[in-house]
């Protein structure tokens, strides 16, 4: 993988900045302009590519930052500009691009993403939808219904008590909700993109949860000497290397097509997993209190795992189709 000088620089601007703010989202947004990076820049954006919004992600990822860039920069972003409506995108991505939280409701409570939960009638809609990225504090709140996007206005999400505490979820209720219809969406294309900047962020995940493995295995002795010099623990962190780089080497793959952005989405969400479970696996006991961030990646692997689609739902786009099948 190569970066131009100007992903190297967003990459460390955003890591100097996510060391320094306890609460990052009005910083990333007014110096670095995260929130911007994928409105066109006619609608007030930056106008960068998905490569970008994944340097991003990968960064918030190895910090595990409960920021809205995935559901509000990524997703809503995207979802709007795939409606193709000049209109609506004037009037919205510039609130989006200064940083004004952006929701999409979607799924149902099984977290199926491949047909959303709402329903439209006579300019309204009904349904309930789950697993709403930031959509107890959205700004701009969008409807998936059918094969369609609507903007509705803000109404109360009840945030969903989850496993992660690091990912803001919410469970939003729509019932003869007064909607506005912006236009067709490509749910699958939409959701490759989502998948693509997720990867990213669980590469950036992966990595950071092997460097404190790394550094914990230097510091813990055992028998009077530290065990990351016992020849098993050295194969099991090679075996942990060589996850983390295919990882983001598959993420950053993921937009080339459909089918890299499911390989991307499994390969990442395995990865990750694997990793935080050997992180808690080779710091022992401390890795499940509450003072050791061990346990938090370990619970953003399964979270994730399970966003936009489980490794089990993108399989089926990841392998070919047998001759005659």
């Amino acid at each position: 993988m190569t970066f131009t000088a100007e992903q190297d620089a967003l990459r460390d601007s955003v890591r100097k900045l996510l060391d320094r703010e306890a609460d990052p989202w009005p910083e990333l947004c007014e110096q670095i302009g995260v929130a911007a990076l994928a409105v066109p820049e006619r609608f007030g954006g930056l106008g960068a590519g998905t490569a970008e919004l994944q340097v991003v992600a990968e960064e918030l990822g190895r910090v595990l930052a409960d920021v809205p860039f995935l559901g509000s920069a990524v997703l809503a972003v995207h979802a709007l500009l795939a409606t193709g409506n000049e209109d609506a995108c004037e009037r919205l991505l510039p609130r989006l691009a200064e940083g004004a939280v952006g929701a999409v409701a979607w799924t149902d409570a099984d977290g199926r993403w491949d047909a959303p939960a709402c329903h439209a009638r006579e300019s309204t809609v009904d349904g309930e939808a789950h697993y709403v990225l930031h959509g107890d504090e959205a700004e701009v709140l969008l409807v998936l219904a059918g094969d369609s996007l609507y903007e509705v206005s803000p109404v109360s999400g009840v945030r969903t008590i989850a496993m992660d505490e690091t990912r803001r979820l919410a469970r939003v209720t729509f019932e003869r909700t007064p909607a506005r219809l912006i236009g067709p969406v490509d749910l699958a294309a939409l959701r490759d993109v989502a998948c693509a900047v997720l990867a990213a962020e669980q590469a950036g995940a992966a990595a950071r949860a092997f460097e404190l493995t790394v550094e914990y295995s230097k510091q813990r002795h055992q028998f009077g000497r530290p065990i990351g010099g016992f020849q098993a623990l050295k194969h099991r962190m090679a075996d942990l290397h060589v996850l983390v780089e295919t990882a983001r080497s598959a993420a950053y793959a993921a937009p080339e097509s459909s089918r890299l952005a499911a390989v991307a989405k499994v390969h990442c969400s395995e990865s990750l997993a694997t990793v935080a479970g050997e992180m808690i696996q080779l710091h022992g006991g401390i890795a499940i209190t509450w003072e050791h961030p061990a346990h938090r990646y370990f619970k953003r692997a399964h979270g994730a795992a399970h966003l936009f689609g489980s490794p089990g739902d993108h399989l089926g786009r990841v392998r070919p189709r047998l001759a005659g099948g």
